[in-house]
């Protein structure tokens, strides 16, 4: 009934005027910054396109106030947790054994579902959250008539390894039965995961493909004193942005980024991450220092940052990958492979429609990497900035949002429906 109704509104080229909503977003964050960035990308959308809603990010994420929040957005604090291996957790802090964190978080998202009793649900990646941990709170919202959207990065792991891991849980059917939309956060015409996941029919009937969520206005767009911003035009030279994301498996990437840079034609900012090991960034800080290199620990927006060097050199992560490709900056890729190899596909199918250029990290070096820099500072940036929007569209927060709104919108007007008929 749910999902007639929502088609029919969803042909409409608007989303309805909508009373107001009250949205719950859940992001689990055991490892980097990208799934909440997400999210926080899709609440500003949502409340800028319906300002009378209301959404509450429920979050591990340690720096999630650092990133910028906006009015009719707020954060439920998770204890956080650390990735251990695939599907394997441990608590960050607390000195909790990790069947003790699982029963605490679940507790308090269960809570968030009964009183702030939110519209519609947004989940991202884990369908149930870590360990389940939000099945109840699921199982409370089903209950109270709100509705449960699922949001998917564009590629998860290789097709096998999530087969195999939903397999186990019987997840296709499962994820038919408890949700009403399925977000991915991509173009299907570089990953399908309806084919290359094998979604059965009720499952691709509730898959919507949004585009690419870029974070282009975060709340707190300032730097650090001395920032790469504030420094940016001191020097004639080229400037090469090197980035690991959050920073916790960054270290090669960076050490081999700045033996790369010592002695180059161009200058080397390096920035580390927030979730840096300290050991890690205290050789980071010496070997910038003799290679004259310019770290720094964290800088909340990098969009802008992207926009003004002359190359990047990344990790493979979603968001980092897809916010400077979106500007046109010529981007060298060193994806991770491990845990997963999610980060290898997308620089692959990136770099097959001449988006950037990759470097697989088992050939990683100073060489390679400077060889790498060059070529893409001689790359026209205004030739790939146009091959790049011909090929992806960036309009996936915006798309999201409509999604939720107008699902949002379908729910109370069924209630609305059910309301009068037992009126009369």
């Amino acid at each position: 009934m749910i999902l007639a109704r929502y088609k029919t509104i969803e042909r409409k080229d608007d989303v309805p005027p909508s009373p107001s909503s009250r949205f719950l977003f859940y992001s689990h964050d055991g490892f980097g910054l990208g799934h909440t960035r997400r999210h926080l990308a899709v609440a500003r959308a949502l409340v800028e396109m319906a300002p009378e809603s209301s959404v509450l990010l429920a979050t591990g994420s340690d720096i999630v106030s650092r990133l910028g929040q906006t009015l009719a957005i707020d954060i439920l604090k998770l204890p956080g947790l650390r990735k251990v291996s695939n599907d394997e957790y441990a608590s960050r802090r607390l000195h909790m054994a990790v069947s003790e964190i699982r029963s605490l978080r679940s507790a308090l998202l269960l809570a968030a579902v009964k009183v702030y009793r939110p519209t519609v649900v947004l989940v991202d990646k884990h369908p149930f959250g870590v360990k389940g941990e939000f099945r109840a709170g699921l199982q409370e919202l089903r209950a109270a008539g709100g509705r449960a959207v699922l949001g998917l990065r564009d590629i998860l792991d290789e097709p096998a390894n999530v087969l195999k891991e939903w397999s186990a849980y019987r997840m296709r059917e499962r994820l038919a039965e408890a949700y009403d939309l399925v977000l991915v956060y991509g173009e299907r015409s570089v990953f399908d995961p309806i084919e290359q996941y094998e979604f059965p029919q009720a499952l691709a009937d509730l898959t919507r493909f949004c585009g690419y969520v870029v974070n282009e206005d975060e709340a707190e767009p300032a730097f650090e004193p001395g920032s790469p911003a504030a420094s940016r035009g001191k020097s004639s030279r080229p400037t090469v942005l090197a980035t690991a994301g959050g920073g916790e498996d960054g270290f090669r990437l960076l050490q081999t980024f700045i033996h790369a840079a010592a002695g180059a034609a161009w200058d080397g900012i390096a920035i580390a991450g927030p979730m840096s090991p300290d050991p890690e960034l205290k050789t980071l800080r010496r070997l910038a220092a003799r290679a004259n290199v310019t770290l720094y620990t964290f800088v909340p927006d990098l969009a802008p940052l992207f926009q003004s060097v002359d190359a990047v050199v990344c990790m493979g992560g979603y968001n980092t990958l897809v916010e400077a490709v979106s500007k046109g900056t010529p981007t060298v890729c060193v994806p991770r492979t491990i845990p997963r190899r999610e980060q290898l596909i997308r620089a692959r199918a990136f770099a097959q429609q001449g988006l950037l250029a990759v470097i697989e990290p088992e050939v990683l070096d100073g060489v390679h990497l400077r060889s790498a820099v060059e070529r893409a500072l001689g790359a026209s940036r205004r030739e790939l900035f146009r091959r790049v929007h011909s090929v992806l569209s960036f309009d996936g927060a915006r798309r999201a949002a409509s999604h939720l709104l107008t699902l949002a919108w379908a729910r109370q007007s069924t209630d609305s429906t059910a309301t009068r008929e037992l009126t009369n």
